[in-house]
């Protein structure tokens, strides 16, 4: 009963100091929106990474082949492009790997009725589909029977600058790469851009990988994308894919990225970050704390009359304690309550604004007002000591 009525005297004391008191409340205020706004955007930035790698999933194996400086000087002459035919017999070279979709890329000039298009060419097969997770809104994909045909697939923001150039449908229409035409024979719908394939798809032209020989002879097959069995041993895999294409395209380097690494490796990122933000966000929540431990310094030295007669008439230094630590920690809880609240807007609207899905991690703002209070107690503790520590002669003689 005693806390309650000390809660009560703390509230009262708090109002008729209006002002005094929100200067004070409006230091924990932003301190504590700012650790919740810096670190719920930085987890809102990280989930919003990590689901360009999960929307394809976590089964997922690129092998990237890089010719070498000595490219030239192996042990079995000139180094040879890897073939198709060799790309897809990959699938044998370990059971865990499921299915393999070998890629190439080009950037080949490319007009479309008389005028240029900027768009980067993709030679794939017909596995390149299902293993990126690529949906068609019309047409087809390129199919494995297409071999050297002039067929392609635009990606969907190349498909809206085709229709602003004639302002027709560009399903079945042609485009002239280098010498040779192209017949439109699928749109893609949007791809979320993914660091795991080195390519925008919403900015590609996708045609047959035996086609890309045709146009070019530089090109070549420098990735490989790999769909694993969810049980595999992806260490093993990669031992077992150095072998095979150290015989079949020897003299070339390899390098690999595994989706459950690369997502690892955000996580661990994430935290360093999610770290290095609080602190940031925790200068202005000390800042706040030091606002707190002024205004009750001054309390007391204003309230020394009070306290006297306290004193007198039968309260204990614990109870005076009490009553200053209260309105201190009071101040903080109401500053840090209506801190979090602002905290998890300004992260609001920062998803709205890069178009991110909004999720409320709790933690953020469990976190951001357990130390708002923590700064409360910690900063209120020394005024309420001094408090206490009056004699109740020399306090009533103060005024």
């Amino acid at each position: 009963m005693k806390t309650i009525e000390h809660a009560k005297d703390g509230l009262l004391n708090l109002y008729h100091r209006k002002l005094r008191s929100l200067l004070a409340l409006l230091g924990v205020l932003v301190g504590t929106a700012s650790v919740v706004a810096m670190v719920l955007g930085g987890e809102l930035a990280t989930n919003e990474a990590l689901k360009q790698f999960q929307s394809l999933g976590t089964d997922l194996l690129a092998v990237s082949i890089n010719s070498t400086a000595d490219e030239n000087q192996t042990s079995q002459g000139k180094a040879e492009n890897l073939s198709l035919d060799d790309a897809l017999n990959l699938a044998h070279a370990d059971a865990a790997i499921a299915n393999v979709a070998p890629y190439t890329q080009l950037f080949y000039p490319t007009f479309y009725e008389g005028q240029s298009i900027n768009a980067m060419l993709l030679g794939v097969t017909g596995s390149f589909v299902d293993i990126v997770k690529l949906k068609m809104q019309s047409g087809r994909f390129i199919s494995t029977l297409d071999k050297y045909g002039f067929y392609c697939v635009i990606g969907r923001q190349v498909y809206d600058e085709l229709k602003s150039i004639s302002y027709k449908e560009p399903l079945g229409q042609q485009l002239q790469i280098g010498k040779n035409i192209f017949v439109i024979i699928g749109v893609a719908e949007h791809w979320p851009e993914n660091s795991f394939v080195y390519a925008n798809l919403d900015e590609s032209i996708m045609v047959p990988l035996m086609a890309t020989t045709v146009i070019s002879k530089y090109a070549a097959i420098n990735n490989i994308i790999l769909q694993l069995s969810k049980e595999a041993d992806i260490a093993a895999t990669e031992k077992s894919v150095t072998t095979y294409l150290s015989t079949t395209a020897a003299g070339k380097q390899f390098g690999f990225r595994s989706a459950k690494e690369l997502i690892a490796k955000m996580r661990k990122q994430s935290d360093i970050l999610t770290v290095f933000l609080g602190l940031i966000g925790s200068i202005s929540l000390l800042v706040g704390g030091i606002g707190v431990m002024n205004i009750m310094l001054v309390s007391v030295m204003e309230r020394r009359l009070e306290i006297g007669i306290r004193l007198a008439v039968g309260a204990t230094r614990r109870d005076i304690a009490i009553l200053f630590l209260l309105e201190a920690v009071m101040l903080s809880l109401v500053g840090g309550t209506v801190g979090v609240i602002i905290g998890i807007l300004i992260a609001y609207v920062i998803s709205l604004w890069w178009h991110w899905q909004f999720t409320l991690f709790l933690w953020p703002p469990i976190a951001g007002f357990s130390v708002s209070v923590a700064v409360g107690v910690f900063f209120g503790f020394y005024p309420a000591y001094l408090a206490s520590k009056l004699k109740p002669i020399d306090a009533l003689r103060s005024d």
